[in-house]
């Protein structure tokens, strides 16, 4: 399909571009059939090009599955398919089965935890978890990726080694927007918090990528993300677009210890 030539070894921001150079002449009707099983996940993309490459080499070819029991399960289905990503309705071990990754978004935990019990998805979700697929949990997903849940107490899938206390940011009517730092962008990130949880201890094998009031409010372990904020309800797509990331370097790898 391509005329072969010498192997160049470049910078990754030389690389990235590259691809973007080569993304763009393509005709826009062909853009997915042609690049949608590339894989860039070992090339780091260079910012300018992300919005551009990510969509079409690496997320295209994902499908990504959203408890859709309850919550803006839609909200995140529209960032994800903006970003070039399938996405599947997930409410039985059948759909999770078809999935790249999973999201678990907000609502009530309590609801969605009797609903994963009930239906088989308790078990299905921990074994997605461990294969080394990604799962990203929002505010009540967040909750549900905990190894320990307060305020009140509270099973979980206990994927997480954090320590969550629920409805900490108050009230609904009480909630609001905010502005913190964040390692996944220079600037700070919007926040849109909804009776958000509060991430009280977070383990040594997670990664705090952003932070409130001296909070963790996005952490990650490996192939496990989980916001405390409701980044489906802001313009900024760096999370989902990073979830997308972590989906394609996982997909088809096994978990590891």
């Amino acid at each position: 399909m391509f005329a072969s030539s010498p192997k160049k070894i470049c910078s990754p921001r030389a690389a990235g571009s590259c691809l973007l150079q080569a993304l763009l002449t393509v005709p826009a009707d062909s853009r997915c059939t042609n690049f949608a099983l590339l894989k860039v996940s070992s090339v780091r993309i260079p910012k300018v090009g992300a919005r551009y490459i990510v969509p079409f080499l690496n997320e295209a070819r994902l499908k990504i599955g959203i408890l859709a029991v309850q919550g803006d399960f839609e909200a995140h289905a529209t960032r994800l398919r903006e970003l070039g990503a399938e996405t599947l309705e997930v409410r039985t071990i059948a759909d999770l089965e078809q999935c790249d990754g999973l999201i678990l978004p907000g609502g009530e935990s309590t609801t969605q935890l009797q609903f994963l019990q009930e239906e088989g998805l308790y078990d299905a979700i921990r074994n997605f978890a461990n294969s080394g697929r990604a799962i990203f949990g929002t505010c009540a997903g967040a909750i549900l990726l905990a190894t320990e849940v307060n305020n009140p107490p509270q099973s979980s899938l206990r994927l997480m080694d954090m320590t969550v206390l629920r409805n900490a940011y108050g009230r609904q009517v009480a909630s609001d927007v905010f502005f913190g730092p964040c390692k996944l962008k220079s600037g700070p990130m919007e926040m849109v918090f909804i009776r958000g949880p509060i991430i009280e201890r977070a383990g040594n094998s997670l990664e705090v990528l952003a932070e409130y009031a001296g909070k963790p409010v996005l952490v990650q372990n490996k192939n496990l993300l989980a916001a405390t904020f409701h980044p489906e309800l802001t313009s900024d797509a760096t999370v989902h677009e990073h979830f997308l990331q972590m989906a394609s370097a996982h997909s088809a790898k096994p978990a590891t210890a």
